[in-house]
């Protein structure tokens, strides 16, 4: 569309004319008319879904629709829809748990109204989940979704389960807000005055900066500003753990992968920042990229500029002698696998709004984030700016998913900078091939095997030697390859044991945290080497895992003796056998995997977290805890056990909304990141904490009572000094089934039985695994996120490349919960969150074998021509 010119429709049967240049329908309707419930989150691609609409009753992605096809059309969005269809859907995707971080969801309920406006009662299920087609979800695995579109075609609206204490299904926080896009994620927010940035990243993954030339973009319109790394008052560097990621890279300095940052483009609209940021001009000398993990442990040459070698972390342990035990083993396996980068395709590009107030030393920083861990934001936010951390509040804006992907910062230092040396409100969101580029992603890691067994499948000794790509900077790369070392033998017993885990600097993209950390990827290995040996032991899949799962009193991994939570692992299986030998019979190529993960930080870490809740004059309850809402209920979490424990004190059962909760940093709570399955722990205990010191108190009004929880008693992997570390207080357990039918070559279905410890919200839970499963089976399958050895760039920059399973693909899932309570842990909570996927690429690749007889190491292992397809 020309500047100056003007396109009229109709837009929820109001006539209006737009008057600024838009790309496409989307922008005309969230940013000159200020409709949000159509949400962006790949525009102009149209591969998410988040932005449907209806033009003319049929539903169609805006971002994908012209200013000139929608000129006379009749535009409706949720907005438009009447109330009583409204609250249909809202009630249904609420009562069925049918939304986490609900941002594909506004799109999703648009594309179901069209299908219930032709067919009604009629709509399958089947055809439903074919029309879901154009839209992703990467949270829920879809099969709630459809549940709760059945529930309005067919006009059988659920009842919203009433607000319970711990173990009830309470209605996740604010799910039927979002189910409606009423919620709005930080794009959404509008504040007087406020600009928009852009960024400028580097045409090279390993360059150096010779000259960084602005003068065009500063000259562009509407341009306010532009800003290099000169203009940081304060420190450079970032990072969660160490202070190696700059937020931009000054000139004199080096690039080290594809989303290092330049440049910030300031101005009056989105647009123009955009526009402007693209004539910013870079001189650079171009160095080769170091891409390859051999080449980068072998070479003299430093991959990553402010560093002194290319080893990130080495994590090792032993326990008896190795050697000896496979050189007297009946069977002995040998085998090398390799597991793919992979994105995490969260639903919400990163989105950061800065507003300052003030003068002078009263000046202040107000950050909206959507970030894993806001605590962080706020003291490297500070630390670039030069300022004191009580000079900047952030405030949590729960998140459109983030599963790990959002615990670095990616843009809060940037619109932060921006707004404060203008000050004036700033917000700066990624464009979806931006946040490709710039995020951490999940670690490709190659793991050499070497297992033995005697002659019942009794396991003697392991060793494992793995070598991670963990990319440019730390982030978490070092904790991740500790991780998998520490879970290297899965939840098993291993007399005698030998690994060594390196984490290795590249000009790749980085590797961070993502669901799993780790753990899945050492159990795709663990679990095909125990599917071999049992082959020549001559029993079956689940009997080796029975004779070998690890149990109370028994030494684990790197040296922990497990206490009764471990119980879960043997019950899982128990809680499975029915479902595996029905199956069996049925003549079915079958897989089974087993696996744990660790809930919280472990490994020494000190970890402390707080949280507050207040009570209002009115008696409703304000509770505040230091973790981040991404989708995974933990706001919920929180109110059900401020119901649990106050309730009938307070009269706030059966009505959430006497229950506020909120997530900033004007109360010192929080302790690092969201992470590890760790916020329903510790949140749960925080929250538990705090509403006893409330009764203690008498339920004073008007005065914070705040409460702890710690796990303090953790060990260090690797510690010479200690035969028996606690590596981690607390994991869950998980066995999942996978049925593959013969003659199609598909999967059926896919059986899980996950030990929870104590399921706080059963449908939450269920959701969760739900979600887990089908990003568990994109992992094994089809999803990649490979780099181009030459540049070090990504080479998948769209969302449909990504290999992201959609509705259709998804096979039936039965979840089992099981709940083997943790000892010490409140309520005998072990997490959800990270332990749905850790068995299922093992469980998939002994399905396979059993279809055609191939053993995979590689992932993924169908997709598009791979050799092991």
């Amino acid at each position: 569309m020309s500047a100056g010119a003007a396109t009229e429709f109709v837009v929820n049967g109001v006539p209006v004319v737009v008057r600024q240049p838009h790309p496409h329908l989307l922008s005309a309707l969230r940013e000159e008319l200020n409709i949000t419930s159509p949400k962006d989150g790949c525009s102009p691609s149209g591969q998410c879904g988040c932005c449907t609409v209806l033009v003319n009753g049929k539903a169609v992605v805006s971002c994908q629709t012209s200013l000139e096809k929608a000129s006379g059309a009749q535009i409706t969005t949720l907005e438009g829809v009447s109330e009583e269809e409204r609250a249909k859907f809202s009630q249904a995707f609420a009562a069925c748990g049918g939304l986490q971080c609900g941002f594909c969801i506004p799109g999703i309920v648009v594309r179901a109204k069209a299908q219930i406006d032709k067919k009604g009662a009629a709509l399958k299920r089947e055809d439903m989940a074919r029309h879901l087609g154009a839209h992703l979800c990467r949270c829920t695995g879809y099969a709630k979704i459809l549940d709760a579109i059945e529930c309005v075609a067919k006009n059988e609206i659920p009842p919203l389960a009433a607000a319970g204490g711990v173990g009830s299904r309470t209605v996740k926080h604010e799910a039927e807000a979002l189910a409606l896009g009423d919620r709005g994620y930080i794009d959404d927010m509008r504040v007087p005055g406020m600009l928009h940035a852009a960024l400028h990243l580097t045409a090279h993954a390993r360059a150096g900066i010779k000259a960084i030339r602005t003068d065009a973009a500063r000259a562009a319109e509407g341009v306010r500003a532009v800003y290099t790394a000169s203009d940081i008052p304060g420190e450079l560097m970032v990072g969660i753990i160490y202070k190696d990621w700059p937020v931009m890279i000054p000139v004199g300095g080096r690039t080290s992968y594809a989303g290092d940052v330049l440049a910030i483009v300031v101005a009056e609209s989105r647009a123009q920042a955009r526009a402007a940021a693209g004539l910013v001009e870079v001189d650079y000398e171009v160095h080769t990229p170091i891409t390859d993990v051999d080449v980068a442990l072998s070479t003299s040459e430093v991959a990553v500029w402010q560093t002194k070698d290319n080893v990130l972390s080495t994590s090792t342990y032993q326990r008896g002698d190795v050697d000896a035990a496979l050189a007297s083993s009946k069977h002995v396996v040998r085998e090398t696998f390799q597991t793919q980068r992979i994105e995490h395709a969260f639903l919400e590009p990163e989105a950061t709004l800065a507003v300052p107030s003030g003068s002078g030393e009263t000046r202040r920083l107000h950050v909206y984030s959507g970030g894993q861990g806001v605590w962080d934001d706020r003291n490297d936010i500070a630390r670039v700016l030069g300022l004191a951390n009580d000079r900047v509040t952030v405030e949590l804006i729960t998140n459109g998913g983030a599963f790990g992907g959002k615990e670095d910062m990616s843009n809060q230092a940037h619109a932060s900078l921006a707004a404060w040396l203008l000050d004036a409100p700033v917000k700066c969101v990624l464009s979806r091939e931006e946040s490709l580029l710039m995020h951490a992603k999940r670690h490709p890691i190659r793991m050499s095997y070497e297992m033995g067994c005697d002659e019942n499948g009794k396991l003697t000794a392991l060793r494992v030697r793995a070598v991670g790509d963990s990319g440019a900077y730390a982030s978490v790369g070092m904790k991740v390859l500790e991780r998998m070392a520490g879970h290297a033998s899965g939840p098993y017993h291993l007399p005698s044991i030998d690994v060594e885990s390196i984490a290795v600097r590249t000009n790749n993209p980085v590797g961070g945290a993502f669901r799993g950390f780790g753990a899945n990827q050492a159990q795709f290995a663990m679990e095909g080497m125990l599917d071999r040996l049992a082959e020549l032991a001559g029993i079956d899949s689940w009997e080796i895992r029975r004779r070998n799962v690890i149990q109370p009193g028994m030494v684990w991994g790197p040296g922990q003796l497990m206490d009764d939570g471990c119980n879960g692992a043997l019950a899982c299986l128990e809680a499975i056998k029915p479902h595996y030998d029905e199956a069996k019979k049925a003549g079915k190529a079958v897989g089974l995997g087993l696996g744990l993960k660790n809930s919280g930080l472990g490994n020494g870490f000190k970890e402390v977290t707080r949280a507050v809740v207040r009570i209002e004059d009115d008696g409703s309850l304000e509770v505040r805890h230091g973790w981040t809402e991404m989708g995974q209920g933990i706001n919920t979490v929180a109110m059900q056990v401020a119901i649990e424990e106050l309730g009938q004190h307070l009269a706030i059962d059966d009505d959430e909304r006497r229950v506020r909760v909120v997530v900033d940093t004007t109360r010192e709570l929080g302790l690092g990141q969201t992470t590890g399955s760790r916020g329903t722990l510790m949140g749960a205990g925080a929250v538990q904490d705090a509403c006893r010191t409330a009764l203690e108190a008498g339920l004073t009004r008007g005065i914070d009572h705040v409460g702890e929880y710690r796990v303090d008693w953790t060990t260090k992997l690797g510690d010479p000094g200690v035969t028996n570390p606690i590596i981690h207080s607390t994991f869950g357990y998980a066995t999942q089934l996978v049925v593959i039918d013969r003659e199609t070559g598909k999967i059926e279905r896919v059986v899980a039985a996950h030990d929870v410890g104590r399921a706080v919200n059963p449908t939450l839970c269920e959701g969760q695994i739900e979600g887990s499963i089908h990003m568990g089976l994109g992992y094994a399958l089809s999803e990649d996120f490979p780099a181009d050895p030459e540049t070090g760039f990504p080479t998948n920059m769209t969302l449909r490349s990504l290999g992201i399973l959609r509705a259709k693909d998804v096979p039936p899932m039965k979840v089992m919960l099981v709940e083997s309570p943790q000892p010490n842990a409140p309520y005998g909570i072990k997490g959800v969150g990270e332990i749905g996927l850790v068995p299922t690429a093992g469980a998939v690749a002994k399905a396979l074998h059993e279809l055609d007889g191939v053993w995979r190491t590689h992932l993924p292992m169908r997709r598009g021509n791979s050799e092991e397809d």
